[in-house]
């Protein structure tokens, strides 16, 4: 199908297009909401164990063994500030400073990334001052409960450094928040869009000399519009 006919079935069929989009486009307006201020922090960890490290390898840096475990450490804690006992621990951590926030939310609200020796923790939150203050609870719980966390050190606490002082700032909204009103209208579009093409092929209607000639019948004469 060429594209004027493309065009001249849209033309045709415009209230089949109109109407669909029309709808999904009043429904996107009444049930959108602007995104709220949201902001971030990212919080930076290395950890380590205490006490004189095991013998290492014959050959290797006498200092092997204590990078390993640092890795090992941070590996744990990584897994451990991604579950839902971290996030109970930092709402509880919370509660003693009387900042009220669910486990869930705060479970939701976390992302962790780990490098070798390196725990990078990134939060987002819509409140600026209860952001620092979760920032502040995280570092405790990472610092002064992690010895259950790590049965391997046989009851020994690990040591977490935390290598700076979050910076919070406003976070930028999502591109699937961005782009969910305009995604909404182009649906409505495509949905009124397909609804004509389907309509218009299964209509028999012969309106075009081209489409008797596509059938193999010659046409001898035409009788005009007006």
């Amino acid at each position: 199908m060429e594209l004027r006919q493309l065009f001249a079935v849209i033309i045709r069929r415009w209230p089949l297009v109109a109407v669909p989009t029309l709808v999904v486009a009043a429904f996107a307006v009444a049930t959108y909401r602007v995104p709220g201020p949201s902001f971030s922090t990212t919080l930076r960890f290395t950890a380590g164990q205490t006490g004189p490290p095991p013998a290492p390898p014959s050959g290797y840096d006498p200092n092997y063994t204590r990078w390993q475990a640092s890795e090992y450490i941070v590996n744990t804690l990584g897994d451990w500030a991604k579950s839902s006992s971290f996030a109970a621990a930092v709402s509880a951590e919370l509660a003693t400073k009387d900042i009220q926030i669910p486990a869930a939310a705060l479970q939701g609200a976390i992302a962790v990334d780990v490098s070798k020796s390196l725990l990078a923790i990134y939060v987002t939150w819509p409140d600026a001052a209860q952001l620092a203050a979760i920032s502040e609870a995280i570092a405790d719980v990472l610092q002064t409960q992690n010895v259950t966390m790590l049965p391997q050190l046989g009851g020994q606490a690990a040591v977490v450094a935390k290598l700076d002082t979050p910076v919070i700032t406003p976070a930028v909204p999502s591109l699937r928040v961005r782009l969910e009103l305009p995604l909404r209208l182009a649906l409505g579009l495509a949905a009124g869009l397909a609804l004509a093409f389907a309509v218009d092929y299964l209509d028999p209607t012969v309106r075009d000399k081209k489409e008797l000639e596509g059938l193999g019948i010659e046409v001898i004469g035409e009788i005009p519009k007006k």
